[in-house]
């Protein structure tokens, strides 16, 4: 199981990489919302990965599974979908003012993929 979890956010996070280095802004979006992705699998899998286990440790408990972790995802997704929304809004105004889409507000320029 940890070694799925550890290619999961292993692959989230070169595909963001990938996509965060492209030249438009809707990869760079994607890219974006890819690594939050990875974090967050991160530090979920980071509380240890138990099924069924309490987040409270009471005295019968054998095993118990960490609340830091959990809370911290709350946090992230909250952090991560308000920085999507400022990227798209900046995206949004870019495009209004420079007539497109790359990244560096340069058209005259081929892309090549």
């Amino acid at each position: 199981m940890e070694a799925l979890m550890s290619l999961i956010v292993g692959v989230l996070s070169a595909c963001g990489v990938y996509l965060l280095l492209r030249a438009r802004t809707f990869p760079v979006v994607l890219g974006l919302t890819l690594m939050t992705y990875a974090v967050n699998l991160f530090l979920f899998a980071s509380g240890r990965l138990t099924i069924g286990a309490p987040p409270i440790i009471r005295e019968d408990a054998t095993q118990y599974t960490d609340p830091l972790p959990q809370a911290l995802v709350l946090t992230a997704i909250v952090i991560s979908f308000a920085m999507t929304a400022f990227v798209i809004m900046l995206a949004l105004k870019a495009r209004a003012e420079l007539g497109n889409d790359h990244v560096d507000g340069r058209a005259d320029r081929e892309e090549s993929a």
